[in-house]
């Protein structure tokens, strides 16, 4: 699986590509622990993540067992150490230090939508599928659910699990699962714009919007207030700010 998921870094972007187009960009195991390894990597030069699949699809999921082979039953414990590689990866996009970009060209499911929606601006093709398939395929899939929580209004969600209907970038949009739509010829220059744009904030900032996006959810309205003036007092009288 060499070369399955590559990571470069730019100057201050992390460019992350899943690389097996010949397969809609599946995800092995190994690659998903390749994938949070290189999360974790990510040092202090590094500005912006972008994360991307080769070839016509962003991802197509996770990687099914192959026909045949067999597949001895696991206690739940098991099981849950198991499926722990899942939730890192999302995770470290989630409480990633810096902003991460997830461009999207093709079908983005389960796996790939939830890597998709979870990460903090998404552009998306005006060609690009999504659908969330885990019940089609009787598999209950509250790992992807985990990712979409906070991003995806609850009905919006439940629907499109239950259902687990395809459905476009407009509804996806709509939804809230991605941040622009761009026709694909114009994906490479909407995202080279987006990083330009982010690259020119002052570090602290870009930073602190992060840290305020990841955190303030989850306290309640008063607190997260308070949050917001902290930061902001502390960020924008910083002589780093005036070095900018």
């Amino acid at each position: 699986m060499t070369d399955a998921i590559r990571a470069e870094q730019k100057g201050a972007v992390y460019a992350i590509t899943l690389n097996r187009p010949e397969a809609g960009n599946a995800v092995s195991d190994s690659m998903i622990v390749q994938l949070g390894d290189f999360l974790e990597a990510v040092d202090s030069t590094v500005r912006v993540i972008t994360i991307q699949g080769a070839g016509s699809d962003f991802c197509v999921g996770r990687e099914p067992p192959s026909p045949g082979a067999p597949r001895k039953p696991m206690e739940a414990l098991e099981l849950r150490r198991a499926h722990d590689i899942v939730f890192r990866a999302y995770g470290l996009v989630r409480h990633a230090r810096v902003p991460v970009v997830a461009v999207v060209r093709g079908r983005a499911l389960g796996f790939g939508f939830a890597l998709a929606a979870v990460s903090d601006i998404t552009i998306a093709a005006d060609s690009a599928t999504f659908q969330i398939p885990e019940f089609a395929h009787n598999i209950m899939p509250t790992m992807v659910m985990s990712a979409l929580i906070d991003r995806v209004p609850l009905k919006a969600l439940m629907h499109r699990v239950y259902t687990a209907e395809a459905f476009g970038a407009e509804e996806a949009l709509r939804i809230g699962a991605i941040s622009e739509i761009k026709p694909a010829s114009q994906l490479d220059g909407a995202l080279a714009t987006l990083l330009e744009r982010l690259l020119a904030a002052p570090t602290p900032a870009l930073l602190a919007v992060k840290e305020f996006a990841r955190n303030a959810q989850a306290i309640d309205i008063n607190k997260a207030v308070e949050y917001a003036r902290a930061l902001h007092a502390v960020i924008n009288t910083s002589s780093e700010m005036r070095r900018s």
